[in-house]
């Protein structure tokens, strides 16, 4: 197997990817809090790491994914005491009870994951299910000494932590005392020995929601403890990769570290990676509009597929948007616009008829392999060297696309077929299958409609076509050429070649 690397937020480096345990990979993802419909930036962030997932499995590791459910102790604004849970937030404006609030917009989120071809992760544990587990280690760190207890919460001791642990703080790169000074200027900050510190357990209200009986009282766990327990319950103490999202380095997983060694001395994650964030229009998404164009640059999925958004010129198809997002590096900031969205939906279409094309090739004789030969090769070898260099996308795609120009110019005969030997025709048709459905996740959009299926289409269109074929062999161009412009009205090209003759729907 030839090695991968991957860049660690934690060393600030690339390194070559060796797991804890040779053929197996422990990979956990922090997952929706599920107190609303999920945002497109969450949807580029999961669409990269399943990429992540494709991949090593692609490889092939024995990969166990685990990817979350928040739906407790997430208050609102990231906070850790002084603020409503954002799932009882929630709850009390639909009045609902909060797990049918959970209910709701989980199975939204698994909609909106299948519509992006997002496999689901081996295990996906909620909060709720894992509280006696929450208690146990927030019982460990306190008897280890890195905790304490203020009338009935339970606080980290984020100062102590960092005087003897030389670990606090390396992921995102911030000082303790710049920590510290930034914290005196937030509010309900009275209990706590250190403005740093975090809650690791909180104290219920009369009116809280959500609560659980522990040893100190009613309460509900911390947000950041969740992941330091569900991770390594399932992935074991020392595990492989942990991802989110840039937003999310501190200070949850940062604090995540600092649990998982309070409770058992270790840092349980050997390559931390952090997907970027998503712009719109240049700017971070916002509601608000612009003080100068007047609009919004905010889209939510579903609006891109509907099309019903001032930003939008048009609806675009979940696998157009997931090209789009393959277009940028995961660790690279990505611009949505109406502009690259068509662009997008180009690209994705030439990708899809350049693979149906090349899969129509076949050999009548034996060839020896020649320049042509080594060039696809290359081709072909780079584009698993860049996968294998930090999951590089979009220079992957770019090594395809190269590989597209020869298999239309072998199309339209501007190249003989017969230049390439039969071998780097087969392992071209399969890499590119490989790549487009494997790899990138993508699914074939071109020959299928909303009306019916991609069978039914693919028939009628037969059937079309031996019509127009009967009319240009009787030289009837009246009746050709109308069957042409009438499915052009459709969306639907057709394009005459010396192999015969193809269609696509142009989306």
């Amino acid at each position: 197997m030839k090695p991968l690397y991957i860049y660690n937020s934690l060393t600030k480096k690339k390194e070559e990817f060796k797991p804890v345990n040779p053929d197996f990979v422990g990979l956990y993802v922090c997952g929706p809090t599920v107190y609303n419909d999920v945002h497109l930036g969450n949807c580029r962030s999961f669409t990269s790491f399943d990429v992540v997932y494709r991949y090593l499995m692609y490889k092939g590791y024995n990969v166990r994914y685990v990817r979350n459910i928040t739906d407790a102790g997430h208050l609102v604004g990231d906070a850790d005491i002084g603020a409503e849970d954002k799932m009882a937030k929630t709850a009390k404006a639909l009045k609902l009870e909060p797990m049918e609030v959970a209910h709701k917009y989980t199975v939204g989120f698994h909609e909106m994951m299948q519509k992006f071809n997002n496999l689901p992760p081996s295990i996906e544990p909620r909060a709720t299910g894992h509280i006696t587990e929450q208690i146990k280690m927030v019982q460990d760190i306190l008897a280890n000494g890195y905790a304490y207890e203020v009338d009935g919460s339970i606080y980290f001791d984020t100062v102590k932590f960092a005087q003897e642990k030389d670990v606090y703080g390396q992921l995102s790169g911030r000082k303790l005392d710049d920590m510290l000074a930034e914290s005196r200027e937030l509010k309900n900050q009275g209990e706590k020995r250190n403005p740093a510190d975090f809650a690791i357990w909180i104290k219920a209200e009369d009116n809280t929601l959500q609560k659980w009986d522990s040893p100190w009282g009613e309460g509900f766990p911390g947000w950041h403890l969740e992941c330091s327990v569900m991770s390594t319950k399932y992935l074991g103490s020392e595990f492989d990769i942990h991802g989110g999202g840039e937003d999310l380095k501190f200070p949850h997983h940062e604090n995540e570290i600092a649990q998982n060694c309070g409770a058992c001395g270790t840092v349980p994650v050997k390559y931390w990676m952090h997907a970027d964030m998503l712009l719109g229009n240049g700017r971070k998404m916002s509601k608000t509009p612009d003080p100068i164009t007047g609009k919004s640059n905010s889209v939510m999925p579903e609006e891109l597929f509907s099309g019903n958004n001032e930003m939008l010129s048009k609806a675009f198809s979940p696998m157009v948007v997931r090209f789009f997002m393959l277009q940028a590096h995961y660790r690279s900031t990505l611009d949505l616009s109406d502009n690259a969205l068509l662009a997008a939906e180009k690209g994705y279409m030439r990708l899809m008829e350049a693979y149906h094309t090349l899969q129509s090739l076949a050999h009548e004789k034996k060839t020896n392999p020649n320049d042509e030969d080594q060039q696809i090769n290359e081709a072909l070898n780079n584009a698993i060297l860049d996968m294998d260099d930090d999951f590089n996308t979009p220079k992957a795609l770019s090594r395809l696309f190269t590989l597209v120009n020869k298999i239309n110019s072998f199309k339209s005969g501007h190249l003989d077929i017969h230049s390439i030997s039969e071998e780097t025709l087969e392992r071209m048709k399969k890499l590119f299958h490989d790549f487009i459905f494997v790899i990138f996740g993508l699914l074939d959009e071109t020959q299928t409609s909303s009306s019916g299926s991609g069978d039914t289409l693919n028939g009628l269109m037969d059937l079309i076509l031996d019509i127009r074929k009967e009319s240009r062999v009787k030289k009837d161009w009246t009746t050709s050429d109308l069957i042409r412009d009438k499915l052009k009205e459709l969306s639907i090209q057709v394009k005459d070649g010396k192999e015969g003759t193809t269609w696509m729907v142009d989306k």
